[in-house]
């Protein structure tokens, strides 16, 4: 499974104005509502932040990974942002998160959820990606970025 399977390219910013956990949420939502992905916001931003009272979705490293089940996708997709100035997303390592991908499942599926959490992981371990992916300056070489990382890490 590759990121640009599920990455919804009309879901991504390389400029999140948002400042704290639950307004990033919310901004990722929202784009996953204008891109036509989702028809409502409110209850998957419920959804998300009851799932990060489980455990941060701030990995460590510049990176966050909100995601969540709901009935309202039937397939696996996602957004993508980047925060110029970073937040405070109660990350493992306790530093700024600047790199957000926030993923969506169906209710019943489990299988593609895990496949895209284990590989947005793997490439963001890359230095290289996640240095290059904070320097973009739109959505149009966010996308070059993953599209050639994707295809290099096969």
């Amino acid at each position: 499974m590759k990121i640009m399977d599920f990455l919804n390219l009309d879901a991504i910013t390389a400029d999140l104005k948002s400042t704290t956990k639950k307004e990033i949420i919310k901004e990722l939502v929202d784009l996953m509502v204008k891109a036509g992905d989702i028809k409502k916001g409110d209850d998957l931003v419920k959804t998300i932040m009851s799932r990060e009272t489980l455990g941060s979705t701030g990995i460590g490293q510049g990176i966050g990974i909100p995601h969540g089940k709901s009935t309202t996708v039937k397939k696996l997709t996602a957004a993508f942002g980047l925060s110029k100035n970073g937040v405070d997303f109660e990350s493992l390592d306790g530093e700024l998160t600047y790199i957000f991908f926030l993923l969506i499942a169906p209710e019943e599926s489990a299988g593609p959820h895990l496949k895209g959490l284990a590989r947005i992981s793997r490439l963001l371990k890359d230095k290289y990606f996640r240095d290059t992916l904070l320097k973009a300056q739109d959505a149009k070489e966010i996308i070059n970025i993953i599209k050639s990382e994707d295809s290099r890490k096969g």
